[in-house]
């Protein structure tokens, strides 16, 4: 079995970050701004749109990374990504806002220590059996063209990658479920390739064998969200940061009659699950009981 990469993928994403000032445009200041979720002294998180590079993006539109200067302070010091999501997978995002603070959550996240990424996919045809569970299947990076991707592999393939994901079903509809996704390891699009290994690709997913329709309807993205990450903070003890699900996941949801009725969290008391399903879904509590 080939040697696990994650190490140096996560040491050369941090040697990558732009370190030359960009120029924005006062529209993409605001619109890098807005995206702000949660922020002290130490950290900054976002919640990033679906459509926006982290980091290295083709053309001329900027990444997340370069409007992080949106950010700088006068001594030319700027948040620094931590982790990455995919291009078009929406969600939290955590950024460093000091050297410090980047070195302790970049051994953290090297060492798997204390990071517990959760996400919310919207997969067809319906739920997978069982409908929660384990799914630990080795992947391999593959190169078509200009493009990159995770093939399933058999584990004594020289460039096979130990790969786990937890999964289970939250909420189903009208040949659609919901699913709450939690990786074990960090390959490039796990979630989406374990979900189509089990015959539960994820809409919108045109890569990887996903749906691009919905009851007639165009699916306008990959339904994949990065609803919450809890990371060890540089102050102590474990955060955890959410992000409300975004209008066009919402809105497919919706469409499959499951939007407003799940928790994509461990349950809690009756009083403040409804409001979390209203906040994450921007639903009525009337409507997230439904």
């Amino acid at each position: 079995m080939g040697r696990d990469p994650q190490r140096a993928v996560l040491v050369a994403r941090l040697e990558k970050q732009t370190s030359a000032p960009v120029q924005l445009s006062p529209e993409e200041i605001a619109l890098v701004r807005s995206l702000v979720i949660y922020q002290d002294t130490h950290v900054l998180a976002l919640n990033k749109p679906s459509g926006l590079s982290s980091q290295g993006g083709r053309g001329q539109v900027h990444t997340l990374d370069e409007m992080l200067w949106a950010f700088a302070k006068s001594n030319g010091n700027r948040p620094r990504l931590v982790h990455r999501l995919d291009r078009d997978t929406s969600g939290v995002i955590l950024t460093a806002k000091t050297k410090p603070a980047a070195g302790f959550l970049g051994k953290a996240l090297m060492a798997r220590r204390g990071f517990t990424k959760t996400y919310l996919a919207l997969v067809a045809p319906g739920p997978p059996e069982p409908r929660s569970g384990r799914i630990e299947v080795p992947l391999r990076r593959e190169e078509i063209g200009r493009e990159a991707y995770m093939i399933v592999c058999d584990p004594d393939h020289p460039d096979a990658q130990p790969s786990v994901s937890l999964y289970r079903t939250l909420a189903t509809g009208e040949g659609v479920a919901l699913m709450e996704m939690r990786p074990e390891t960090g390959r490039m699009h796990q979630l989406r390739v374990h979900l189509a290994s089990i015959g539960r690709p994820i809409l919108g997913d045109a890569r990887y064998g996903g749906a691009l329709t919905l009851a007639g309807q165009p699916v306008p993205r990959l339904m994949l969200h990065a609803v919450a990450l809890a990371f060890p903070h540089p102050e102590g003890g474990v955060k955890t940061i959410e992000a409300p699900v975004p209008d066009d996941f919402g809105g497919i949801a919706r469409l499959a009659g499951i939007a407003g009725r799940t928790d994509p969290r461990p349950p809690h008391p009756e009083g403040n699950r409804k409001a979390r399903r209203a906040k994450l879904f921007g639903t009525t509590e009337a409507e997230a009981d439904s």
